[in-house]
């Protein structure tokens, strides 16, 4: 038993210099060998939180700081003007008609099949000018001059079909600027009230309070411009089928007079 226990003794003593030693040769080499570079700490500033801030956050933040009684009617502009816009845009765009492939069709009809045949041709055929010219064909039998003061009357009701609904987005685009001033000067008079009571002009008052006011005036110009490009596109798109819808009566008026003169 002794033997055995001096053995165990005897094990430890040689076993502990190695360890030691081998700590030692790790220790030293931890020293000696170079840490791999440590990642650099990240420093988050205002500068990068808000640059990580998306665009819808950013619009949320300012229409907040803005606040929303204020900001709300200009966004209602918004909202009500795209609304009546992409209407317009879709109308339109479904209006427009090939004036020359439908002309060919109603000079092809008279050839063969006579007024009626053209008539059905217009009739089938969707858009301003189609109904242009169905109600001059329904006034041959009258003359050509009685076509040609239907195709003008019945083009003024298309004219003011097209320009459906351009005066609201007028109105908006006058109304949110207006909006956004009123909430300036509203604004302006909450921040002269609060220097009053607080009987002293604090830079960070009247700064903030400011702010606050010029951030309507801001969101109203925005709307507005917005809403000028649409109602330009509108005006142009419109004007563009006018002058298809003027080209296209006289064309008619031109085929008619020929179908009338070879009978």
């Amino acid at each position: 038993m002794k033997k055995l226990i001096a053995l165990f003794m005897l094990s430890g003593i040689l076993m502990f210099p190695v360890t030691t030693k081998a700590q030692d040769a790790a220790d030293t080499a931890a020293v000696e060998t170079p840490q791999a570079a440590a990642p650099a700490p990240v420093i988050v500033d205002d500068e990068v939180i808000a640059e990580e801030q998306s665009f819808h956050q950013v619009i949320k933040e300012k229409f907040i700081e803005g606040d929303p009684t204020y900001m709300s009617p200009v966004l209602i502009c918004l909202i009500l003007g795209l609304a009546v816009a992409l209407e317009r845009i879709v109308t339109l765009n479904l209006s427009t008609t090939n004036t020359k492939k439908l002309l060919s069709k109603v000079e092809t009809a008279l050839e063969q099949g006579g007024i009626e045949a053209a008539k059905d041709v217009t009739k089938n055929t969707k858009g301003p000018v189609a109904s242009i010219f169905t109600q001059g064909l329904m006034r041959y039998t009258e003359g050509i001059e009685m076509v040609e003061k239907s195709i003008i009357a019945y083009g003024s009701v298309e004219m003011g079909r097209l320009e459906k609904g351009l005066v609201w987005i007028s109105l908006f685009i006058s109304l949110a600027p207006m909006l956004g001033f009123m909430g300036t000067v509203i604004g302006m008079i909450g921040a002269f009230d609060a220097i009053e009571a607080a009987g002293d002009i604090s830079p960070s008052l009247v700064a903030g309070g400011i702010k606050i006011a010029l951030l309507t005036t801001v969101a109203g110009l925005i709307v507005a411009i917005i809403l000028q490009l649409f109602y330009n596109y509108l005006v142009s798109k419109i004007d563009s089928l006018v002058n298809d819808m003027e080209d296209a009566s006289i064309s008619l008026v031109d085929i008619l007079v020929k179908h009338k003169l070879s009978k």
